[in-house]
């Protein structure tokens, strides 16, 4: 567990100022994360890479010269915000386009995309690159449905290559491709991990046994199977990436042996030992073999290993030189420290126009209800991270309520500066997005703000409103996160609440709260669902018997508004 803790709230922020600080001539703190401490010449597509935090030397660790350009970095197992993403980005902009790479995970490809769309709408040309390499997490069938673990590294270090070595962005973005389809890991869990300030870990590993498929989140492996000898683990993870191996492979690997954080490096060598031998029985050349820690878990207990079956395009890119605080090959040459100054705070709302009386009284309404939420997610957050723990990563009651409580504090702000109904909901929604991340913060900042575009600054008050603002935020959801009715997500909850307020005929206090009874009785009944979509697929039958708990955050905070629909 992680004992040197001040505030578990600040220590991913403070874990990143101290790296930052601690390596000066390689990085340099920005609001979101950190880029290049030394100049880098202009016209170069940029890669920046992030994530969650808890698996250092993953992300920030690989930014600097021949590597990343940058580094977003989010709480603990959560995705960045599309604010945080943005100003990385914007950072480390050299006006050849920008490619922005994480593991596929459902947060980071919200908030990443979002940033994304931003930074397209100023005319710099931004691509998502999403890495696909964990084999457990879907079928072969399915290779870009995958999940992103220790693969990072060399998908990531192969085209950071090609963009130092000046190719265009889609000539990058064809190497990006190349490599993640001839990169796959597997790997298996001993003992789940503890976030900050927590009194337990996210799952735990009955002795003798290990979790098969684990995740980098904090998530349990897709099944248990018996732990048995170095041998049997290294005979495992070689016999399933060996009958995974793409089409056109060859013969020319790079294996890489990855620690999850609480497993030596010696346990990590006495493995490699049966890893070389059994790759060279299948008849595999072993190039520039890797044992050690570069993508982890916190403290889980754990490894896996990843091959990288090199051709022609994707060997010397691996193999160029690059310099950053944690990976380190070849020399790089002379370098320059770059002085620019850069941001450390996001963007601050200000409210351009006065909303109407009207808007105004519904924006106070707004904080209240937003208040309300805070407090009643704040008792709910222990049992709602009991939920999201069984299939997921367990974040979800921390990131909903600190969401709501940024949320609540922002709406107040701006309310205060009499703005209206939808301008105060926006700032609200930028915040919950912000200070959230994950998939839950994302699509909990589109609610907001879909519902205030629909209230708007200048329009009074009426119940037909609130019904289209309902109906706006189920299609928002939809829209970005992707999911149905029976994919076990919020939108379970979510579309027979719409129906149900949608369809009465009576007043809206009542109607709304007939649409939270209805609600919760779908949230109830995910239960008897398997997760399809989201971090919860990879381990959906394990989800079976637990209802889904985005869709029970959901009922919850209708719940909270319906005191403030007068």
């Amino acid at each position: 567990m992680t004992r040197l803790v001040n505030n578990p709230d600040d220590f991913p922020a403070q874990a990143v100022a101290g790296l930052a600080s601690a390596f000066p001539s390689y990085l340099k703190p920005v609001f979101g994360g950190v880029v290049r401490a030394t100049r880098t010449a202009p016209g170069k597509v940029s890669l920046v890479v992030g994530g969650g935090s808890g698996h250092y030397p993953a992300f920030a660790g690989w930014v600097g010269q021949g590597f990343a350009d940058g580094a977003v970095c989010g709480n603990i197992f959560s995705s960045p915000s599309a604010a945080q993403a943005y100003s990385v980005c914007k950072a480390a902009d050299r006006g050849a386009g920008i490619l922005i790479g994480f593991g596929n995970h459902a947060g980071d490809v919200l908030h990443f995309g979002q940033a994304a769309e931003r930074l397209k709408s100023e005319g710099i040309d931004t691509r998502c690159v999403l890495v696909t390499d964990d084999i457990a997490s879907a079928s072969a069938d399915e290779h870009l449905k995958r999940r992103g673990i220790a693969g990072d590294l060399p998908v990531f270090k192969v085209t950071a290559a090609a963009c130092e070595a000046g190719l265009r962005i889609d000539e990058v973005v064809e190497v990006f491709n190349r490599a993640n389809d001839r990169t796959r890991s597997f790997g298996v869990a001993f003992d789940g991990c503890t976030l900050p300030g927590a009194a337990e870990p996210l799952f735990q590993v009955e002795p003798g046994t290990m979790g098969v498929g684990l995740g980098i989140h904090g998530e349990p492996g897709i099944h248990d199977a018996e732990l048995g000898t170095a041998d049997d683990v290294a005979r495992l993870l070689v016999d399933g990436l060996l009958a995974d191996r793409p089409q056109d492979a060859g013969a020319r690997v790079v294996p890489i042996v990855n620690g999850l954080g609480a497993t030596k490096y010696e346990e990590l060598f006495v493995v490699w030992n049966n890893i070389r031998a059994r790759l060279a029985d299948a008849g595999l050349e072993i190039v520039d073999p890797q044992v050690g820690e570069f993508v982890t878990s916190l403290d889980m207990a754990g490894l896996s290993l990843t091959l990288v079956w090199l051709d022609d395009v994707i060997e010397p890119l691996w193999l160029a030189p690059c310099d950053t605080p944690a990976y380190r090959r070849g020399s790089v040459g002379a370098v320059e420290l770059d002085d620019t100054e850069l941001p450390q705070e996001a963007e601050a709302v200000t409210v351009t126009a006065e909303g109407s009386p009207d808007s105004r009284k519904i924006a106070a309404a707004a904080v209240g209800a937003l208040e309300a939420i805070s407090a009643v997610l704040a008792e709910s957050q222990a049992e709602l991270g009991r939920l999201d723990s069984v299939a997921g990563d367990g974040d979800h009651g921390i990131g909903m309520t600190r969401g709501a409580a940024a949320a609540a504090k922002e709406a107040a702000a701006v309310a205060g500066q009499d703005a209206g109904a939808s301008t105060t909901l926006n700032a609200a929604g930028t915040a919950w997005s912000a200070s959230a991340g994950g998939t839950s913060g994302a699509l909990w900042g589109a609610v907001l703000t879909a519902f205030g575009a629909v209230l708007r600054d200048d329009a009074p008050y009426d119940p037909a409103r609130v019904v289209e603002a309902a109906r706006a935020c189920l299609d928002a959801v939809q829209r970005l996160g992707g999911a149905k009715v029976g994919d076990k997500t919020m939108i379970d909850a979510m579309a027979p609440f719409v129906e149900a307020l949608a369809s009465s005929d009576k007043s809206l206090p009542e109607a709304w709260q007939a649409a939270v009874a209805a609600a919760d009785d779908a949230a109830q009944a995910t239960a008897e669902i398997v997760a399809k979509v989201g971090r919860a697929r990879p381990l959906g039958e394990k989800s079976l018997g637990t209802p889904d708990p985005g869709a029970v955050s959901f009922v919850e905070v209708a719940r909270a508004v319906s005191g403030f629909l007068r």
